[in-house]
């Protein structure tokens, strides 16, 4: 039956079947190793411990955020604007003088506000009578009219936040900006250009306090720790350290002081974990 061209064709067909049913067994094969690394992983622990950890770790910032406001009265928001605009490139040009890049200046709040004059109206000594219907008698009721509110021009406040990548100079700048012509400074505080690391620190502390406490309370209790089952972080970045310097308006005209000091300091970051095991 395998003789003459019927034969061949009829090998060939058969060595195509073999090939393909091992193939097809291969397949299952892997598959079943595949899922029989994950047989009781989705079942439910009922023997648990949850142990609590701490972490911190004291970093010096290496960056400095404070923000600074220009403010301008005129009886047009055209001159509102114009006037507000030349103290903003004058202040943008000194920062980029003394180091600061242009990607660390951002305005944060621009704002246009109508100003009014309020004047009030004066009331009059005596009022006239008026008649009183139910008992027919008259009497003095004192009226005063409405004030008046006048247009008086317009104020312009832009606001600007600004990043000092170079810590040691955040005094002479905050002092800088208020000689060019800002309004009011505030809010100076130390941060990280790179937060995640000290958080991760902080968080790595935070798990060995865990495990630690983990191991000790699988010791006191005779168990031992077979896998974990839950894990949970609240992280809390810590204090920040501020200091604010406020400038009254007008200050661009008063001469040059001394520039504050400043200091640095270290923030604290904090981490805290709950991790809950598994035990036999």
């Amino acid at each position: 039956m395998f003789e003459g061209s019927q034969g061949v064709w009829l090998r060939r067909g058969i060595v195509a079947a073999v090939l393909m049913l091992v193939l097809f067994l291969a397949v299952q094969v892997v598959a079943g190793v595949e899922n029989w690394r994950y047989i009781g992983s989705g079942v439910q622990a009922t023997n648990t411990i949850t142990v609590s950890g701490h972490g911190e770790e004291l970093a010096v910032p290496d960056i400095a955020e404070f923000t600074f406001s220009v403010v301008s009265d005129k009886t047009t928001v055209a001159d509102a604007q114009a006037d507000a605009t030349a103290k903003i490139n004058a202040i943008t040009a000194y920062l980029t003088a003394a180091g600061v890049d242009k990607n660390d200046i951002q305005t944060s709040d621009y704002s246009v506000y109508p100003q009014y004059d309020y004047q009030n109206a004066i009331c009059p000594t005596t009022a006239p009578a008026v008649y009183n219907g139910t008992s027919g008698s008259s009497a003095s009721v004192a009226y005063c009219p409405p004030g008046k509110q006048t247009l008086k021009g317009y104020e312009v406040n832009q606001t600007t936040t600004v990043k000092v990548r170079d810590t040691s100079k955040a005094g002479d700048l905050l002092t800088g900006v208020g000689s060019k012509g800002a309004t009011q400074v505030s809010g100076l505080n130390f941060t990280f250009d790179n937060p995640d690391q000290a958080q991760d620190q902080a968080r790595d502390k935070a798990i060995q306090n865990a495990k630690s406490k983990a191991d000790t309370l699988a010791k006191e209790l005779g168990v031992s720790l077979v896998r974990v089952v839950s894990y949970n972080e609240n992280g809390n970045p810590g204090p920040v350290y501020y200091k604010t310097l406020d400038m009254a308006a007008g200050s661009s005209a008063v001469a040059p002081q001394a520039s504050p000091d400043i200091s640095v300091g270290q923030n604290k970051i904090t981490s805290d974990v709950s991790v809950t095991y598994e035990i036999r």
